[in-house]
This record gives structure tokens, C-alpha cells and sequence, in this order.
């Protein structure tokens, strides 16, 4: 996994006097220090590619500023499920479909991650019960986030796209396959007609 320096957590001596909010914040900051691994197979380079944290970020804003359309969500649990997806991958890395990693294998070691990273906080297992829920993809706060995902993605691509640094094509296609909520569809489709109209 490429990084821009390994994780903090690991800069803390054996037996140090950390709280474990302050272990907690050790650990999950690596996000900010782990590039987007599928966006480095691309062909982005290190100087230009967003880490995971900053992927995180987009993907909380877009929850925040969609959230109003569909009052028919939890707007809090959304933002929960929107800030802590990736967590895990402080510790596992971002694995992507070239990887090659089994989804069970993958859903283990995240498990194991967010029991580590969350479960020395007081409350912690309610954040881990959140991710929980995402990963099953049963609610509709689940869903709803994973959607964001997947548009936050698309808007990534046509940040990149703008820049030169890629085509966006295949990206965006693969987006309009996933996205199953008419509103956030029209969201995909205004963007490809920005990107139309500037070429």
C-alpha cells in the first residue's frame, strides 16, 4: 500500500500513557497519510492523488448536503456510517477489485480492525454496530451512504477528468450501473453534461 508515512499509532512507546481517545486518533489518522490505492493504479501520482481521509471528507459532504432530500433517513446515523466506512482501513489498507482479496477475507480483516480501533472506547461498540450496519447494506441509512460513495467517486473522476489526469469514462458508466435512486442519478447525469459541455 502506498502511504505517505507509516501509521502514528506506531510512533507511541509499549505501555504508554495514551488515553485510548488519544490511541483511538493515532490510529485512525493514518487515513490521512493512505492514498486511494485505485486512483495510484491509475496512474495518479502521490503529489496529486487523495488519500482515503480526504475521500471520507467528500463523501460526508455529500451525505450532509443530500441528507434533506430524503427525509425519510436518520441524517445522524448517515453522517456516522459516512465518517467511519474506511476506518478499518488505517489498518488493512485500501484493497481494491485488482487485488484480488476474497470479500470474506477482506470483511474479516475489517472487522477485526474496527474491533481494535473502536472497542477500547467507552461507547465504542455503538460505532462498530454502525459500521456493522453499513456493511450489510440492510437499512436505508446503509444504502443511502453507499450510494454517496459511489457518487463521491464519479465526482472524483470528473475532478481528475478536468485536470487531464485521466478519462473518466469508464468511471462514470460504471457509477450510472450502481446507482439505483432517481435523484441521485439525476446528480450523475448533470455531471456528465458538465463534463460534455467543457470538452
Amino acid at each position: 500500500m502506498l502511504e505517505k508515512a507509516p501509521m502514528p499509532a506506531s510512533l507511541l512507546a509499549p505501555g504508554n500513557s495514551a488515553t485510548p481517545l488519544i490511541e483511538t486518533w493515532y490510529e485512525i489518522i493514518q487515513l490521512k497519510q493512505l492514498f486511494r490505492q485505485g486512483w495510484i493504479q491509475r496512474g495518479i501520482s502521490p503529489d496529486n492523488c487523495e488519500t482515503v481521509a480526504e475521500h471520507t471528507f467528500g463523501n460526508a459532504l455529500l451525505c450532509l448536503m443530500l441528507a434533506s432530500r430524503f427525509p425519510e433517513l436518520d441524517g445522524h446515523r448517515v453522517l456516522k456510517m459516512a465518517l467511519i466506512h474506511d476506518v478499518a482501513e488505517s489498518y488493512i489498507g485500501d484493497f481494491t477489485p485488482m487485488d484480488n482479496v476474497p470479500k470474506e477475507t477482506k470483511q474479516a480483516m475489517e472487522s477485526e480492525a474496527m474491533d481494535k480501533i473502536f472497542g477500547k472506547l467507552p461507547g465504542g461498540e455503538g460505532l462498530i454496530s454502525v459500521w456493522h450496519e453499513y456493511e450489510a447494506q440492510e437499512s436505508a441509512e446503509a444504502k443511502f451512504v453507499k450510494q454517496i460513495d459511489r457518487l463521491e467517486f464519479a465526482l472524483q473522476a470528473s475532478v481528475y477528468e478536468h485536470q487531464d489526469r485521466i478519462d473518466g469514462t469508464e468511471f462514470y458508466e460504471k457509477v450510472a450501473e450502481q446507482l439505483t435512486d432517481t435523484r441521485l442519478q439525476e446528480e450523475l447525469v448533470s455531471l456528465r453534461k458538465l463534463l460534455a459541455d467543457n470538452k
